[in-house]
């Protein structure tokens, strides 16, 4: 089996890993952070400029028909350089149900600004009481006229606080959990009745709870079909399931790296730590956790870009893999490094935030465990 990268995707890694080298340091991505917006504007139009925005969307929509290989390979060249920058957010999530969904003339008015750098989008799909099952949707949406009168809350909606367009799954029909009668919705974040509380989240990025409270939005607010929204939501959540999985991937390489290196250059008992054969056998449990965990990482973005019957297994057994190896990966790397590794001036704390985070997000390891045993 061929495992290469063409020579577009080489391409593709070669762009970032440059542009991380060379223009986003450790520092930079602190100041990005710690900023209103939580990422730079200016990185996100570069992102443009470069084309990265545009990876995943078919060529009729102004993309490059990329798959899920091209992403794997862009989140994990973000993770490795711990990018804060919302392309989870708009490309994979709001774009993932926009490029599904919409139709050409809400493609032309929300995805190509938003390809473009112009638009800042986020779906917002969680709510209080929903954990990680999609179809518990309780936000209503009651059609009064030639309107719709949207109502509920939804939390930890990743970019919510800069998005200028809201995507709301909302149930037009049925009860919580049940897959028929989602309709989704696209509304101008500013919109009356909507309230936004932004927050920054452990792992340096930011989300929003986002309050609703009878927004009124017109039948050309709907995205697809009214009742048929679910399908849309539940591949989007794969392609973000993965996409996360592939950052971690990323982290857990460059903490391992970085890790070895330290290593090599402090010096305890007048010799190198890295000449300590336990610590060796340690090391070498966190390089064997990446490369299983890119094994499967490879076999996931294969299974999904043959569209195969096991494709959703497969989604869950990597996040499962990145939930415990990187746990595992993370505390060794922290450990190793001694006090300073969890220190807030050193790039080992945050890579493992951020790896923590995308522990619980779109499922834990415990959650996966439990859909591979049934399904």
């Amino acid at each position: 089996m061929d495992l290469s990268f063409t020579e577009v995707q080489t391409m593709l890694i070669d762009s970032i890993d440059k542009f991380i080298a060379n223009d986003y340091g450790f520092e930079q991505r602190q100041r990005y952070a710690a900023s209103d917006s939580g990422f730079s504007q200016d990185v996100w139009a570069t992102f443009a400029e470069l084309g990265w925005t545009a990876v995943p969307f078919a060529e009729d929509d102004g993309g490059f028909d990329g798959g899920p290989v091209e992403l794997m390979v862009m989140m994990q060249r973000f993770g490795r350089g711990l990018l804060v920058e919302p392309f989870l957010a708009n490309v994979v999530l709001a774009g993932g149900i926009l490029r599904r969904l919409a139709n050409g003339e809400q493609k032309a008015g929300w995805l190509r600004p938003m390809i473009a750098g112009e638009l800042q989008a986020a779906l917002a799909v969680t709510e209080p009481q929903s954990r990680y099952e999609l179809a518990d949707i309780r936000t209503a949406a009651v059609a009064e006229g030639d309107q719709w009168v949207i109502t509920g809350t939804k939390g930890v909606v990743f970019n919510g606080g800069n998005a200028g367009l809201l995507i709301i799954p909302a149930r037009t029909s049925g009860e919580p959990g049940d897959r028929q009668g989602v309709t989704v919705f696209a509304i101008d974040g500013t919109a009356d009745g909507v309230t936004r509380t932004r927050y920054p989240t452990v792992d340096g990025h930011q989300a929003a709870e986002i309050r609703l409270d009878s927004v009124r939005v017109g039948a050309d607010a709907i995205l697809g079909e009214v009742g048929h929204g679910y399908d849309a939501l539940e591949a989007a959540a794969s392609d973000a399931t993965l996409a996360v999985c592939a950052e971690a991937v990323g982290i857990m390489q460059a903490m391992t790296e970085k890790t070895i290196e330290y290593t090599k250059s402090r010096v305890q008992f007048g010799v190198p730590i890295s000449s300590f054969q336990a610590l060796q056998h340690r090391m070498v449990d966190m390089l064997t956790a990446c490369e299983q965990s890119y094994s499967l990482l490879l076999w996931a973005c294969m299974a999904n870009a043959d569209g195969t019957d096991d494709a959703g297994r497969a989604i869950s057994a990597i996040k499962y893999q990145v939930g415990t190896a990187g746990k595992k990966v993370g505390q060794e790397a922290v450990q190793l490094h001694g006090g300073m590794g969890v220190t807030w001036d050193l790039d080992i704390a945050h890579y493992f935030k951020r790896l923590t985070a995308i522990g619980q997000i779109f499922g834990n390891a415990d959650w996966h465990l439990d859909k591979l045993a049934t399904n």
